[in-house]
């Protein structure tokens, strides 16, 4: 579900970019599945739940919305019910694309997971750290796709050490750091991640300069767990999704809007429709160019070799019994010839017959 080696899954983030409109939200789910892409994504929680009224706003929400207004404020009118969801999800189905839904808090990710019966769960950067909400995840068993923003690798371990203890032990069980580290360390509780568990490379921050992308953070990330890698992508235009796809990103996601003009947080660093399926197209494009890790002639070149390659030949007319020298050999094409790698093994040894000049040897 979350990408594999010959195909990457495409996320098309719609987030908040409903602005609180289920019929806003209903129109982005057909563009998604217009646009080609594999599941298409929302943002699930409540306001109340993620953010207390002292939370001040990031500073590309106060570029994007009132800055007078709070973090809070700007949550409760983003917000969509369950109500909502289950007519988005069903909207996908009749659409033939994935639903999935980032969870903010442990009742939604609750929601989602009993509720819904999502496929998978992205989790955002922002709860990496949020120990208890990891561990929810992890006891509802549904496969898990975590963003990595703003962590280092101890932080991931960290976070991968809560998933791999939920995985291996009961609701019973009493938990603690000591524990999750010793679950990562357990060989068990690495095997448990394998196979439930993407990252995903990110920059959090909206638009994210290019500067600061690092994708070659992907490989550090694959080395180091041995787990599928992604890309969740906060750049501006498609460019740099395609080359996560050329790096071998499972799984790519990136916001997208109807209109970049539109108010609220995420429109103006989001792709519109066109766009979005522009970022499809390169993506498979990438995706199908990576191929297999080994070098060998490809079926659709192999009728070129004789073309394109050489053999040896008689640069003149050669008489038999003549030496063969630097003056009467030759190369020149067609190949499916002597190989021009013999022509010093030629070189001194007696001619067998006579040869026509251009005759392959």
């Amino acid at each position: 579900m979350a990408g594999s080696r010959d195909k990457v899954f495409v996320v098309a983030e719609a987030g908040v970019n409903h602005n609180g409109s289920v019929a806003r939200a209903l129109e982005l789910i057909d563009r998604a599945a217009a646009a080609g892409a594999d599941a298409v994504k929302f943002q699930t929680f409540k306001a109340e739940r993620i953010a207390s009224r002292f939370a001040g706003k990031a500073v590309y929400q106060k570029r994007t919305t009132s800055a007078s207004e709070s973090q809070l404020d700007m949550l409760r009118r983003l917000e969509l019910g369950e109500a909502a969801h289950r007519r988005l999800a069903a909207r996908c189905r009749a659409r033939r694309i994935v639903f999935l839904s980032t969870p903010f808090d442990r009742g939604s990710l609750r929601f989602l997971t009993a509720g819904l019966k999502v496929p998978l769960l992205k989790l955002p950067s922002g709860e990496l750290t949020n120990g208890p909400f990891l561990l929810d995840a992890a006891r509802a068993r549904t496969p898990v796709v975590l963003s990595t923003g703003m962590a280092d690798l101890r932080e991931i371990e960290e976070a991968l050490g809560v998933l791999a203890y939920g995985y291996l032990n009961s609701r019973v069980a009493p938990a603690s750091r000591a524990a999750f580290r010793a679950a990562y360390a357990d060989p068990r509780g690495r095997a448990a991640l394998r196979g439930r568990v993407t990252l995903l490379h990110c920059t959090t921050e909206y638009p994210a300069p290019l500067a600061d992308v690092h994708l070659r953070a992907m490989g550090v990330l694959a080395a180091a767990f041995g787990l599928p890698v992604g890309y969740s992508d906060h750049t501006e235009g498609i460019a740099v999704s395609i080359a996560a796809a050329a790096l071998g990103a499972v799984y790519i996601e990136k916001h997208f809007t109807l209109d970049r003009r539109l108010p609220g947080p995420d429109h103006k660093a989001s792709l519109e429709p066109d766009e979005l399926a522009a970022l499809v197209r390169g993506v498979r494009a990438a995706s199908a160019a990576l191929g297999r890790p080994r070098k060998e002639p490809a079926p659709s070149e192999r009728k070129n070799i004789r073309v394109a390659r050489k053999s040896l030949v008689a640069a003149r007319a050669i008489r038999r019994g003549e030496r063969f020298t630097e003056g009467n050999l030759a190369v020149k094409r067609p190949g499916g010839g002597l190989s021009p790698m013999l022509y010093w093994d030629r070189l001194g040894r007696p001619v067998g017959r006579d040869y026509a000049a251009d005759e392959p040897i």
